[in-house]
């Protein structure tokens, strides 16, 4: 009788299911405010680069830049984020964080820091430093290997 792939223990299974906690941690400290964990990231990224164009954005925060349009529309009808066409080239779209978007990042600072804190919570301090030191190795030993 043939055995099945052992998923729990793959590697890809348990980031899976990794992500899917921090998410959940994600949406729970957040709830209040209505945003997902992309566009948190989107925002932080454009107070730290303002007028930063879309494409260029979406690989900062490392989501595809076909989809990140639409979140970054739904960020703009909140009024968080300005759009205007580059005068140089009216495809490029620029990007800003108005000042309600920029507030309501800061505002969410302190949950998403509580969210990292929950999330590390079972490991040891030098478990999770060496953890972040691990998942960075992986991340970027795979940034544009397609």
């Amino acid at each position: 009788m043939p055995t099945s792939f052992n998923f729990i223990e793959a590697p890809g299974h348990q980031i899976r299911r990794a992500h899917q906690v921090s998410i959940a941690l994600f949406m729970d400290e957040t709830a209040g405010f209505d945003v997902t964990p992309v566009q948190f990231a989107i925002l932080n990224a454009l107070m730290d680069d303002p007028g930063e164009d879309q494409v260029t954005l979406a690989g900062r925060v490392a989501f595809d830049a076909a989809t990140s349009g639409s979140v970054i529309g739904r960020l703009e009808a909140k009024g968080w984020v300005r759009r205007e066409a580059d005068p140089a080239d009216k495809r490029r779209k620029l990007l800003w964080v108005t000042p309600e978007g920029q507030q309501v990042a800061l505002q969410m600072k302190r949950a998403v820091s509580k969210v990292q804190s929950r999330l590390l919570k079972p490991l040891s301090a030098a478990e999770r430093k060496r953890f972040g030191v691990l998942l960075g190795k992986l991340i970027a030993g795979h940034e544009g290997a397609e």
